[in-house]
């Protein structure tokens, strides 16, 4: 395209862009070299890799790239058999990692990448180079002590020589007989080798060779003789190390060179995808969106903006040519962004064509322009002696001797600089010329024949950018379809100019002029009435599908839960039928096991067991006991002995048989068992004062319950096997219970052992409420196994 329309609508700015988003300079360097394309393939497949990077910035990031080197000189030195110096190589092993990170950053989960995963898997991957540059190369000059055996030896030996020659060299510094002949009593190297600063006076006195001298000549750096021989055996294995320094460098560069062709295309793949990250961060950053490319010739630009603009205050345009019209006149105020409209038309366009994603709505369109023609701006050569008018005719001109089909023109204010009337005739020929050569025209203009001239003319349309009058100033909509209005009148009297110098206007203006603004009035009035009727209309469908969306996920979301809850609970049931079986087997067949046990003892005992075993598989599914919140708190005075209370935590009634001590817990007989609880855990009963005069009823009640109670406790408790509390706990119940049956003497029988339950348990009995005294069994009653225990 033409170097002056890229200059005129900034296409550079936006490839200065483009550069800043690259890591390495080679792909910036091609980047700057970057012009449209008039290819259409190329320019979809360049679309296509912009779109796949801003894919791959969106779900994992952009490639880990970074700033790799160019190792093209080096990799042909290392091929013809030349020998890469420490800091070459290092730049080979970062191009190496590198293309391993790449390649492995691509194969996880990621959406289809065609394009960037086609040039991925022709990366070669040498681990083993990689891995054997990186273990010898510390750094530009510096090579690792296990480069090599022989290298780690011959520095090992340079070591014990440097502390040999500084041994030797502190014996001649520490010596009294050259106390006076030292300048001082330090150690110095020239030449690579250790020197000694004498005194120059002195100099015949100390044997050995003059390496330098002071700048005043008061001291000479001398070689002590005795020491010559270490130095020379130092310089000989630092010499030696040299050799195996260059002997390892040589062996890595030919490595290097038997993938010289690998590592030299992974270079320029590195770059191509390096390039096409760049546009992809690009359009991340512009809010970018590919647009298609169309085979009619079509324009559309939906909510486009000028991406040199800053985003927070440009204002989105809706831009179409090349459909029912080739010519687009756009009219409107100065500062009203015209001139801006065609800049964004043309810029993006050029963006397009270029492979880059423009920054406007999904759904816009380009065809491929093979020139793209500018003359906007005011170029007045003083050098040339031009004015504004015949600078422009001259690209004018030139724009209509090369303007053909699959061209894009944008002219800013055609025919101005000139008289009106001759400048209003030259600008609508030069519109028809384009036109019937099969140009794209988009013309800016205040002429009112040319608003005329595209109202009546087919092919050609209106165009105004929008101006709020109330506050005199541009809103830089593009509204397509109607011409601007000049709004001159109202802008001078809003300013405050006088009515009748308005008036006095109006009259002088030719009566058609007025007429016309009139109707241009009118249709804007209209056109924007349709305008907020339709916004309306869209934003009450996009609310009544937003609603239907919500409803419509909530109704998954309820019928999903649904589902969910009513597996739970098949799966649950079914996990509890299998438990009880498994359960009731369990305890079936130690019942049968039961029935072979002969001492009466132990049977109890595995029959408790398995009727707990019973009770806590039962209540493992019992519904949990919501306790009731009291809101009504017991105040201590208010309780007194026989009253009836609700403990909310068994949710059970009962009798208090103790009043609240000072940590406010009481006694409540709860059927045949006593709670202690707290004072926060009871509720009061209305009329719950025990009546000493209780309904015969209630005796007769109490009566069939002793009788039950005599008819089923028996005359002993066997306890053995049980630790000291779940005994204790047993024997209480047990102790209850035979009382309430009327038995006088029953037995407990906890076993001999240590003594340690029998001790527990009678010290127990001791204060309890129902024991009148205990004692140990006779010996036909059991002895120390035993204890035979009078009740109340």
């Amino acid at each position: 395209m033409k170097t002056k329309s890229i200059n005129v609508l900034e296409y550079n700015k936006i490839i200065a862009k483009l550069e800043e988003q690259a890591g390495s300079e080679m792909a910036k360097k091609i980047i700057s070299e970057l012009t449209p394309s008039h290819e259409v393939p190329a320019i979809r497949d360049m679309l296509a890799e912009t779109t796949e990077a801003v894919k791959l910035i969106v779900h994992k990031g952009p490639l880990p790239l970074g700033g790799f080197y160019d190792i093209e000189d080096s990799l042909h030195l290392a091929r013809k058999g030349g020998s890469l110096t420490m800091k070459q190589l290092l730049q080979v092993l970062y191009n190496l990692a590198l293309a391993r990170r790449v390649t492995t950053f691509l194969k996880s989960d990621l959406p289809p990448l065609p394009i960037i995963e086609s040039i991925a898997e022709v990366i070669a991957v040498h681990k083993r180079l990689e891995d054997e540059i990186d273990r010898c190369i510390l750094s530009e000059d510096e090579m690792a002590d296990n480069a090599s055996p022989d290298l780690k030896n011959i520095r090992r030996s340079i070591l014990r020589q440097n502390d040999a020659l500084k041994a030797r060299i502190n014996q001649i510094l520490n010596s009294s007989d050259n106390k006076t002949l030292l300048q001082d009593s330090i150690v110095t190297m020239r030449d690579g080798r250790y020197v000694i600063p004498v005194k120059a006076e002195h100099r015949a006195r100390f044997p050995g060779i003059i390496h330098d001298q002071s700048a005043t000549g008061a001291t000479v750096f001398i070689e002590p003789q005795v020491i010559v021989n270490l130095n020379n055996e130092l310089r000989q294995l630092e010499l030696q190390e040299k050799a195996e320094i260059d002997r390892i460098l040589a062996e890595l560069s030919g490595a290097v060179s038997e993938h010289y062709h690998d590592l030299l295309n992974n270079q320029k793949l590195l770059i191509q995808l390096d390039v096409i990250m760049a546009k992809g961060k690009l359009s991340a950053l512009q809010h970018g969106e590919e647009p298609s490319v169309s085979q009619g010739g079509e324009l559309i630009f939906k909510e486009a903006r000028h991406p040199l603009i800053d985003s927070k205050k440009v204002v989105p345009i809706n831009v179409s040519i090349g459909d029912g019209y080739n010519t687009l006149v756009i009219t409107g105020p100065n500062t009203g962004g015209k001139t801006v409209t065609l800049k964004t038309v043309g810029l993006l366009s050029m963006m397009a064509q270029t492979g880059l994603h423009i920054p406007a709505a999904s759904g816009s369109k380009i065809p491929v322009f093979q020139e793209i023609f500018a003359d906007i701006g005011d170029e007045q050569s003083i050098e040339q002696s031009l004015s504004t008018f015949s600078s422009h005719m001259t690209n004018i001109v030139d724009i209509v001797t090369n303007a053909g089909e699959d061209c894009l023109v944008l002219v800013d204010e055609l025919g101005a600089g000139t008289d009106p009337t001759e400048g209003a005739a030259l600008a609508i020929s030069i519109l028809e010329s384009l036109y019937e050569k099969g140009a794209k025209t988009i013309a800016t203009t205040h002429y009112t024949e040319l608003k005329k001239y595209a109202i009546s003319t087919d092919g050609v349309e209106n165009a105004s950018m929008e101006f709020n009058v109330e506050t005199l100033s541009p809103t830089y909509r593009l509204a397509i379809g109607v011409p601007g209005k000049s709004n001159a009148f109202e802008i001078s009297q809003k300013l405050g100019l006088p009515e009748a110098i308005i008036e006095k206007s109006r009259r002088l203006l030719d009566g058609g002029d007025i007429q016309f603004e009139e109707v241009i009035s009118a249709l804007e009035a209209d056109r924007k009435a349709a305008e907020e009727e339709r916004d309306e209309a869209v934003m009450l469908n996009i609310a009544m599908k937003k609603q239907k969306e919500e409803l419509d996920k909530q109704t998954r979301r309820l019928e999903e839960q649904k589902t969910k809850i009513l597996n739970q609970a098949k799966a649950e049931a079914r996990r509890m039928i299998e438990e009880a079986k498994a359960v009731s087997k369990e305890v079936q067949e130690e019942l049968r096991e039961l029935t072979k046990i002969e001492s009466l003892g132990q049977r109890n005992k595995k029959f408790d067991e398995n009727r707990k075993r019973i009770k806590d598989a039962a209540g493992k599914y019992r519904e949990k006991v919501i306790r009731e919140v009291n809101d009504n708190p017991v105040a201590p005075e208010d309780l007194k002995l026989g009253d009836r209370v609700k403990v909310l935590s068994l949710d059970q009634k009962g009798e208090i048989v103790s009043l609240p001590d000072d940590k406010g817990e009481l006694m409540v007989q709860v059927g045949i068992l006593k709670a202690k609880v707290n004072l926060d855990d009871i509720m009061l009963i209305e009329g719950g004062a025990l009546d000493i005069n209780r309904p015969k009823k209630v005796k007769k009640n109490y009566g069939s319950m002793y009788k039950a109670k005599a008819q089923n406790v028996s005359i002993s408790i066997d306890v053995r096997g049980k630790n000291l509390d779940d005994a204790a706990m047993d024997v209480d119940k047990y102790l209850d219970d035979a009382t309430m049956a009327g038995l006088k003497e029953v037995t407990i029988i906890h076993g001999r052992g240590e003594g340690v339950l029998m001790k527990g348990l009678q010290d127990m009995m001791r204060g309890h409420r129902h024991v009148k005294r205990f004692r140990k069994g006779k010996f036909d009653e059991g002895g120390d196994g035993v204890t035979v225990v009078s009740l109340k």
